[in-house]
């Protein structure tokens, strides 16, 4: 298969291995010597800038692919919220949109907390969603205010902090990476990280406390038999 399918060619690895080496890195909160290691446990012998490089190439690739599968068919309440990320001693700003489901709809890293980069992200998304939502909620932060009057100026914008929670939460598995990988290197390296890292984490979001224990079973296997289709693995 590695000759045949563009993606992997000229890679020695099959894809099975490259695809559960990437599975792990984005899956759970580990570093790459981490994935090293537990490759090694199981007899497979890479190093750790091997497991970066496949992270960057064919984890681009994998969420591109769950992008274009969820595109239009995410919720229609949009969560906005922004999270400051320190990158070498400098504050940027992570913005990020969530639906009323809790998937990720967009991302984006800015050095500024303003307007500007919260038009951007209204943008972003409505070419994502190639839609606009129903609801937008957010915090009292103006610059949502400034930036939802020019872009999406008929939707209906609530503007209450208690309300953002799901938007604020979705932070955290961001966070437990930012602590594992010693912060991020730039500004570049974060909106890579979570451009492949969020649409992954959609992928194999599953509700645990609303359904029984076998349902989640099985959304756990189609959601497993979905991503080796995506890596053609």
């Amino acid at each position: 298969m590695t000759d045949r399918d563009p993606l992997y060619r000229r890679h020695r690895f099959p894809p099975e291995i490259i695809a559960h080496a990437v599975w792990l890195y984005f899956r759970f909160p580990l570093s790459l010597g981490m994935v090293e290691d537990m490759l090694a446990a199981q007899g497979i012998i890479v190093s750790h800038q091997t497991v970066r490089l496949w992270a960057e190439k064919f984890g681009r690739a994998f969420a591109s692919e769950i992008r274009r599968r969820s595109a239009g068919r995410l919720g229609d309440k949009w969560h906005l919220d922004e999270a400051v990320v320190s990158i070498r001693g400098k504050k940027h700003w992570l913005w990020r949109a969530v639906d009323q489901n809790g998937f990720v709809l967009e991302v984006l890293v800015r050095s500024r907390r303003n307007a500007k980069a919260a038009k951007r992200l209204m943008r972003k998304l409505l070419k994502g969603q190639a839609r606009a939502p129903r609801v937008m909620i957010t915090d009292k932060l103006r610059s949502y205010d400034a930036a939802k009057r020019e872009i999406m100026p008929s939707v209906e914008h609530r503007s209450h902090k208690s309300l953002n929670n799901r938007a604020e939460n979705s932070h955290q598995p961001v966070r437990r990476r930012e602590r594992i990988m010693k912060r991020f290197k730039s500004q570049r390296h974060l909106q890579r990280f979570v451009s492949i890292h969020d649409p992954i984490a959609n992928l194999f979001q599953i509700p645990r406390h609303d359904i029984s224990s076998g349902d989640h079973r099985q959304l756990r296997s189609a959601a497993m038999k979905l991503w080796a289709k995506i890596a053609r693995a």
